[in-house]
Parts: C-alpha cells; structure tokens; sequence
C-alpha cells in the first residue's frame, strides 16, 4: 500500500474503507440536537477540513467483521467515529477560524510553539499544493463524533488525502496526551 513510505507527502487511498488520519473537505457535523415542541432541532456545521481520529485498527476490525459472515458476534463494530475540525493556520493565527466566534490572535511566540508542535492544544500539519491540502492546525479542544454510517454514505465525496502512517501515531498521541491532561486546582 502506497501509505507506508516515510515522506511527508499526503497518500491516496482507494476508499474501500476509512482509516485514521484521512483529511475530509467540506463535511457537514450536527453539532447539537434536541426537541422542541415535538420537532427536532438541529445545529449544523459545515468544517472546511476535519481529520479522522479513531484508531486505524478499531476501523479496520470494524470493516473486518461486518464482511465476515462468519464472525460469532458484533462486539467490533464501530457505532460513530471520531473526527477533529482542522482549520487553515492563518486563519486560526488571526483568530478568524471560527464564524462568529471570538479567538485569540496567535501572534509571535504562541504561532511559533503551534507550528512546531510545542503547544499541546494544537497539532500543526504543513501544506502540501499536489494534494490540495493548505496548512491545517488541528484544535485538540474541538472534537465530534459522527455516526458510522451517516460518515460511511458521504465519505467518498468529502475524502481530500491521508497523513503517512508514520504521522499518525505522533497525531493520536498528541490527542491522547491533551484529553488526558489533569486540571490542578489554583494553590
């Protein structure tokens, strides 16, 4: 598979499933429903770019075990997957990436620890023009998950790219190591 090699250069794939690290453009998320008066209420949000999340091997079994007919139970199968929005890097440097929400300017020393990936709200992936991806920066803070099937259905008109494999790991773990930070009280 051509994922494996160690550049920097975004992969294709040929969509027979999602794997982690794929770079989605133009996914609409609900971000909040509820009932109102008997009717359903939602909130919509159309993200430029998103990334998946979830552990490639978690999608893979989940792929695995729904062609397997002879799979004893269902205990692999994924209910939704977890995506993080990814907005263009000038945009959240100027504090602009959200509509109508006011962000902090990334000015100076904190665009410098972004960009690096020195700051551990944040994840930094440069821009490649041959595979359409501008310069991105994942906000560890904004997260959605979406149902599996309603991401199956619209997956192959949204896909962009994938990160290399090797990227992925530094990807989750960064994730991973911000969700599980500790809040200490003010002493």
């Amino acid at each position: 598979m051509p994922l494996e090699k160690t550049s920097t250069s975004y992969g294709k794939h040929e969509l027979e499933r999602i794997y982690q690290g794929d770079i989605l453009r133009d996914f609409t998320v609900v971000e909040w429903a509820h009932e109102e008066l008997g009717e359903v209420i939602t909130t919509e949000r159309i993200l430029a770019y998103s990334v998946i999340l979830t552990q490639d091997c978690d999608l893979e079994q989940d792929v695995n075990n729904r062609v397997n007919e002879a799979a004893e139970n269902e205990d692999k199968y994924l209910q939704s997957i977890l995506i993080c929005p990814a907005y263009q890097a000038e945009m959240l440097r100027n504090g602009k990436h959200i509509e109508d929400v006011t962000m902090q300017y990334q000015n100076g020393k904190l665009w410098s620890a972004i960009k690096s990936n020195n700051n551990y709200r944040y994840h930094y992936l440069s821009g490649e023009i041959d595979s359409q991806v501008p310069e991105l920066v994942i906000d560890f803070k904004h997260y959605f998950t979406v149902p599996r099937e309603v991401l199956y259905k619209a997956y192959s008109g949204h896909y962009l790219a994938t990160i290399p494999v090797l990227f992925r790991e530094d990807l989750s773990n960064r994730f991973c190591h911000y969700l599980s930070r500790i809040g200490l009280p003010n002493i």
